[in-house]
């Protein structure tokens, strides 16, 4: 691990095919940061297998914002499916 970052929890959530990893790392300066990765094994023509990655970077000055709309769209998806 790089001078730049120290991992300080990490939670895997592992939901069918994909695999979520919330990792909460502190920079040098001891500045708070959210990684979210998202983690999906693939197959090539060959059947060998590989993993597709992609991740956000969460700062500290946008934790607050990001929580409105996660919780935002979470209850809407409540909404909808109670009127369906």
């Amino acid at each position: 691990m790089s001078n730049e970052q120290k991992e300080m929890y990490s939670k895997v959530v592992r939901a069918g095919k994909r695999t979520y990893f919330f990792d909460i790392k502190a920079t040098k300066g001891n500045d708070l940061y959210i990684t979210l990765t998202e983690s999906k094994k693939s197959f090539d023509d060959d059947g060998d297998g590989n993993y597709q990655k992609h991740k956000i970077f969460l700062y500290k000055e946008d934790f607050e914002k990001f929580r409105e709309g996660l919780d935002d769209v979470l209850a809407k998806i409540d909404e909808i499916k109670l009127n369906q």
